[in-house]
């Protein structure tokens, strides 16, 4: 089965959609938070002028998605799929972001959820790059049940395996 890395997924208080560029002045304002950014590698990434280069990876990445609030239907993020390696059956998920009113409140573990079940439709391991200060990230990848599987300089990478995913937590 040929991936599909850009679906409509729906969750109980989110829906992830492909990406497009009507989406972007939305995704600008959704990211114009520093708090937002604060343990990122890239901190200014809330500057316009920054946040464009995210964009522009995420439309090549060919698997971004943006979060909108299933109550709201306002853009409260974006995720994406990127470096998918058929060979190996793996996937990476991440440059995820959500706004800080959704933090803390189940947002990030719907959309993990979400892509981490698309995911393993078409692969066997799912991939986390988080920078080495981010500790929300880190925590919340932590939640999916990945573990620690190489550190280079101020990059860590998690493994999360389909047999080992603790799915009943998500």
């Amino acid at each position: 089965m040929q991936p599909h890395w850009q679906p409509t997924l729906r969750g109980q208080l989110l829906t992830l959609i492909p990406m497009t560029t009507a989406h972007h002045e939305q995704l600008l304002k959704a990211a114009a938070d520093p708090l937002i950014w604060e343990q990122h590698p890239e901190s200014d990434r809330y500057k316009p002028e920054v946040f464009h280069r995210y964009l522009d990876g995420a439309m090549a990445s060919g698997g971004a998605l943006i979060a909108t609030d299933n109550q709201t239907g306002q853009i409260i993020g974006a995720s994406r799929y990127y470096e998918h390696d058929a060979g190996n059956h793996r996937v990476a998920v991440g440059y995820t972001f959500l706004v800080r009113q959704c933090w803390g409140n189940g947002y990030n573990n719907d959309m993990k959820r979400l892509m981490l079940h698309h995911a393993f439709q078409y692969v066997d391991t799912v991939v986390f790059h988080v920078g080495a200060c981010n500790y929300r990230s880190q925590k919340a990848v932590a939640k999916t049940g990945a573990v620690l599987h190489h550190a280079a300089n101020e990059k860590l990478e998690y493994w999360l395996h389909k047999h080992t995913w603790p799915q009943s937590g998500y």
